[in-house]
Formats: C-alpha cells, structure tokens, sequence
C-alpha cells in the first residue's frame, strides 16, 4: 500500500468535534479516509458541532452508508493502516467486545482486529460501571486501544480547540501519523535537558 489509508468511525457519543478534528487534520496530512457516521452519530454531529452529516463526509475521501455490509472497508483484503473511532460510544464498544457486529462500522472494526492492524477507540462515557470496563478489557485484549479523550492540561490549552486537537494528536501518534496537533513534553514545553 503506497498511500496511508485510515478508516474513521464517528458514532452518538458525545465528542462529535473528535472525528471532525481527526477527518480535517487527516486531509491536510495527505492520508487517504474512508468514514462511516452511525445514525445516531449524525444526530449528535448535528446537535454538539452543528455540522451535518454531508459537510463530514465532504472532509472524507470516501464515505459509506452505515448498512453497506459489501463495502469495500468490510473486507480484510482492503488494506488500511487501521481504524480510529472518534467518539466511540459504549454500545460500539460492546459490540466490537463481543464480536457480533450489526453495523458496517462494528464489521468495520472487528475486521481491523482480525487482521492484526490498529483499532483506536476514543471511548467516551463516564463514570464506567464494570461492563464497561470489561469490555474495554476484552478489547484490549483482542488488540484494539481504548484511548478516552483525556484532557493534558500540561500543555495548558487555551481553547476547546486546542484540548480536543491534542487528544486527536495523541490518537493520531497511534497510528504513527506525524502532527503538529500534540505540544510535546520536553520539545515545546516542559522540562527537557539543557545539556
């Protein structure tokens, strides 16, 4: 595969802005996106960002239905670096925890898994009752990488924007997609070595 090709889930967990930002800063690196946004991901896109649907999907290079069960990314002969959902929320956790997919965005996922490529799930969701929390143990333990979208307040954000750019520059260094997004300690801030 010649061109970074990544897959970017946005599901109805609140966080809409995460997949957004990601898509956008995806296209300005040169990487090649492939979305699916759940149903109830466009409601909550519309809702938080005021961003519908078809301006998401104009920020992809390609977009699919949630049902396309045949779409190309369904399959595991489609090569792709991974997948990063952004937000992911709790039910799509489970799903892709149990294995039994409905959608093409779970499909999507487990076929991430089963062909040992890198699944980011921005879990949000708090407080975590144990179902949750052994779910994301059962994910983690299938490969994927539950990345919630913490705040780093050692990079003392200034805006909304610069802490949600941060965690999809965090989530973005997963996949070994280099980015300006992250203020990285010891480089612009912090403590670092004077020698």
């Amino acid at each position: 595969m010649n061109k970074q090709r990544l897959i970017v889930g946005i599901t109805g967990a609140s966080g809409a802005i995460y997949g957004v930002t990601a898509l956008k800063a995806l296209r300005t690196l040169g990487v090649e996106t492939h979305l699916i946004i759940s149903r109830s991901g466009q409601i909550t896109l519309a809702h938080e960002t005021g961003v519908k649907a078809s301006e998401a999907g104009a920020l992809a290079d390609v977009v699919y239905r949630i049902d396309d069960i045949g779409a190309a990314i369904s399959s595991g002969s489609f090569r792709t670096m991974g997948m990063l959902i952004a937000p992911c929320s709790v039910r799509t956790l489970a799903e892709i925890a149990s294995g039994v997919t409905s959608t093409l965005l779970t499909r999507a996922a487990d076929v991430i898994l089963k062909e040992r490529r890198r699944l980011v799930l921005m879990v949000r969701e708090t407080p975590f009752h144990l179902g949750h929390l052994r779910a994301m143990t059962q994910v983690t333990e299938m490969g994927a990488i539950v990345m919630p979208p913490l705040p780093a307040f050692y990079a003392k954000p200034k805006t909304l924007d610069d802490m949600v750019g941060h965690s999809v520059g965090r989530a973005l260094d997963l996949f070994g997609i280099g980015n300006d997004l992250v203020q990285r300690w010891g480089e612009k801030i912090g403590l670092g070595s004077t020698d």
